[in-house]
């Protein structure tokens, strides 16, 4: 793995013929670096757009503000309602691209204020070889990707946040609480509150990376593989406060934690 300092070398250079920057920070390691980065290299021109949106935790909106108060950046708060997209709530296996794409159209407006400016987001090498239909929205706004470029992957991120001593640098993964519902299956407020509530209470239980997908009556309980020994006596109390959320029953997966698991359905039908 090269060294921290040829990283930040080549990021440096990526930046020298950037005027100024707009970045699509959603609160996570790799946006919040690319944001870091930005403001590092160019100063005030370098400013963060996060969009305040059911899908994203309050949890996670919160801690995108405080990052940015403790390092001085500018932070625009935009909302997206990309809920009455039908192509979105619809839930179709390619919903990313419409979230996406309704957030770069969101930026493109922001953009007009800042001429010239760069429009980046916190896409990492690794990124490039997983489904996700949001790159397509990414390209068609001409949305740059440092990381990636540069061929920085996850654990380079991490590596350098945590030497530029960023607070996030071990954060989880936290993708949008939309991707807690199975496709095809209609993404509403209600559902997202529901979902963002039982993992705010797994959370307060002691486990930090959680999912709970949302299949209709039934929440079905996703942590590592390695705290589920934690979590299967807590079973009876967990049943009892999701029911509180309107969860009929509340299941615990014993495949444990895998990011993207609701994707194999496509990889299965396609």
């Amino acid at each position: 793995m090269p060294k921290v300092e040829e990283l930040l070398g080549n990021l440096e250079a990526w930046f020298s013929p950037v005027d100024g920057s707009l970045t699509a920070f959603s609160g996570g390691v790799d946006s919040a670096l690319v944001l870091f980065l930005s403001q590092r290299f160019l100063g005030e021109k370098g400013i963060g757009v996060i969009a305040d949106s059911p899908s994203l935790k309050r949890r996670d909106l919160h801690q995108a503000k405080d990052f940015c108060q403790q390092f001085g950046i500018k932070l625009r708060i935009i909302k997206t309602g990309e809920l009455d997209n039908p192509n979105y709530a619809s839930n179709p296996n390619n919903r990313c691209f419409f979230c996406k794409d309704t957030l770069y159209r969101t930026m493109e407006d922001i953009h007009q204020e800042y001429p010239g400016y760069y429009l980046l987001n916190g896409t990492n090498q690794d990124d490039l070889g997983d489904y996700r239909p949001g790159l397509q929205a990414a390209q068609n706004h001409k949305v740059h990707s440092p990381l990636s470029d540069c061929g920085i992957g996850k654990k380079e991120v991490r590596l350098l946040a945590k030497h530029l001593e960023l607070p996030v640098w071990n954060k989880p993964a936290s993708p949008c609480l939309s991707s807690r519902i199975p496709y095809g299956q209609e993404v509403t407020k209600e559902k997202l509150q529901q979902i963002e509530k039982a993992e705010t209470l797994l959370n307060q239980l002691g486990f930090e990376e959680v999912r709970v997908r949302h299949f209709g009556a039934e929440a079905r309980i996703e942590v590592p593989a390695y705290e589920l020994e934690k979590l299967l006596p807590l079973k009876t109390e967990i049943q009892l406060a999701f029911s509180e959320l309107g969860f009929e029953t509340a299941v615990i997966d014993t495949e444990g934690l895998v990011s993207g698991k609701l994707n194999r359905s496509i990889v299965s039908h396609g």
